[in-house]
Order: structure tokens, then sequence, then C-alpha cells
């Protein structure tokens, strides 16, 4: 029952994560937390999946140059650490570690140009603001460009909506706009294993929501108050950032659903639909002759520092 408080601790926290991604990993923490091993087919896919992260990492590492850095967004977006590593094979970036790798490229002179490689569900709400935050006033400082490369949705859609242009691949996805929360009720089930839970607390409403009663209507209000709290921030840097009004993100832009490439450029969620290659190739466009390629190469070990601080292993 232990590991069934733990699988429900990690379900309730608010999320801004394609459901989908997440009921995947779920299935793997629900035999974890009935003390059985994830399935062959479950391993395969997530090793499979943790091969294809790590050979694009290096791919990105090795796509920068011409003053331009790139940095890899892949897998659940956590706010500390990589938590989900083994649960999802493509594994998780913390917005804590991109934080502290963007502000080390902002320093670089090397760098003039910053390509965000986005392929995430989203993930926790929890560091998505702050990062977001920190990608705007980054703006200020040297160009700031994101693609869905293939798929941006909720908070890595949230992340990619801060950049100064945002595509998304021709087979791309982008969307996700929304926020949820679950609430797990263990009361019959302890009950049936002859176990009586006594919450000693203090605080009118500090073990509100708690799994080992069910969710009274008070709490759930509450829980909808926190959902509501953070996709209303959600919707407003979406709004600022595709310079659209809140309304038309509310009411439009997927209403919650992940939408396509061409889809998407109808409804003003990104900029332009380009490949990878194509986007980084506009960049190194732009650089011609000036004061970033004329830098000498040692200020490259921050880049590198950079990159590493970024490494999912």
């Amino acid at each position: 029952m232990n590991r069934q408080l733990l699988l429900s601790e990690f379900l309730t926290t608010p999320w801004a994560l394609m459901p989908e991604r997440l009921q995947a990993m779920a299935g793997v923490l629900t035999r974890w937390s009935a003390g059985e091993p994830p399935t062959d087919e479950a391993m395969f896919q997530i090793q499979s999946e943790r091969v294809l992260r790590d050979t694009r990492k290096q791919m990105a590492a090795a796509n920068a140059g011409s003053g331009i850095a790139v940095l890899p967004l892949y897998g659940v977006v956590t706010q500390r650490g990589n938590m989900v590593d083994d649960i999802s094979g493509p594994g998780s970036t913390s917005t804590q570690q991109f934080t502290s790798a963007l502000r080390q490229v902002l320093a670089d002179d090397t760098v003039g140009q910053i390509l965000i490689d986005i392929d995430s569900p989203g993930g926790s709400v929890y560091g998505v603001a702050e990062l977001a935050s920190e990608i705007v006033k980054a703006r200020a400082q040297k160009p700031v460009v994101a693609v869905a490369n293939s798929l941006a949705a909720s908070a890595a859609y949230w992340i990619g909506c801060s950049a100064s242009e945002f595509y998304v691949t021709p087979g791309g996805e982008v969307g996700s706009i929304g926020v949820w929360q679950a609430h797990f009720d263990y009361s019959k089930a302890l009950e049936e294993e002859g176990v009586k839970t006594t919450l000693v607390s203090a605080g009118k409403f500090k073990v509100e929501g708690n799994p080992y009663v069910p969710l009274d209507p008070e709490a759930q209000a509450f829980m909808q108050s926190r959902v509501d709290d953070y996709y209303n921030a959600f919707i407003q840097a979406v709004a600022v950032g595709r310079g659209v009004s809140v309304d038309d993100v509310r009411n439009g832009m997927g209403e919650g659903r992940v939408l396509g490439a061409d889809a998407a450029l109808a409804q003003r969620m990104v900029d332009g639909i380009a490949s990878f290659d194509d986007v980084l190739a506009r960049m190194q466009a732009k650089v011609t002759g000036n004061a970033v390629r004329g830098q000498p190469q040692k200020s490259h070990s921050r880049l590198k520092q950079a990159r590493d601080a970024l490494a999912l292993v």
C-alpha cells in the first residue's frame, strides 16, 4: 500500500502534460506499486526511446556552431532532476538544469543565437512559468528560436511560446493547452486490507484531499481552483507569446487538443512550418561575418558545459 500511496502522490501533482503519456507512465508505476516489474514490451520501448533520445542529443550538440547554441528539451518536463527517466523512455528535462544551461550560453560571447529543440509531451507545472520567464528575458540579449521537433505539448508548448520565433516540423504537433490533476481514494482498498487510517493534524484544511477518504465537494472545489489558476497563467503566457488575446487561446488553439502543423499555423499557434535543419539553416544565414564568428575557440568550453548540464543519464 505504501507504493500505491507514492503512485497517488505522483499522479495528484498538477500536470501540464498529455494525459495519455502520463497514463503510460502510470502503467509502469502501477506494476511497480504492486511489486511487479514492468512488462518486457514496456521495458523494450523505454530502452529504445532512451537510445533514440541520446542519439538526438548528440546530433543537437553536433549541429551547434556558427554562433548558434542548440539546447535540447526532450521528454517529460520536471522541475528538479531526471525524476521519470526509469519509467519514460524519452526521459525528462529539468527546468532548473535547462535554466542553468540557458544562462551559460547567454554569457558565452561565441553564441549569438539560441535554438531550443523541443520534443516533449509536457510535464509538471512546477518551474515552467519561471523557465518561460527566463527565456523571455533572454530574448532581450540574444534571439531565441524554438522548434517543435516533433512534439511540443502542454508545458513544452508553454515554454516554446516564450521564444522569439516558434516553428513546428511538417509532421509535428503542438498544443494540449490545459492543466489537470487527479485524486485517488484508497479508503475502501485499505478497509478491505483491514487497515484503518487516523490522521492527526493541525490546520483546518491541512489533510484536505488526502487519499484515505473520498473527495468531498469542498476539497474538489479547491483542487479545481488550483487547476484553474495554473490554466489561467498558462493561457495568459501563450496569449502574450503568440500576440493574441486570452479569449483566442481559451476558445481556440485546440481547446486542450494537440493539433498538426497546418491546423496549428492556421490558428497562429506557431510562426511557421519548417524542419529542424531548415530552421537551423535560416539562423546560420543570419550569421554574416559578425563578431560571433571571430571569437577565439577557448570560450566554447562554457558552451560545452551548458550542453553537459542537460545530459540525461
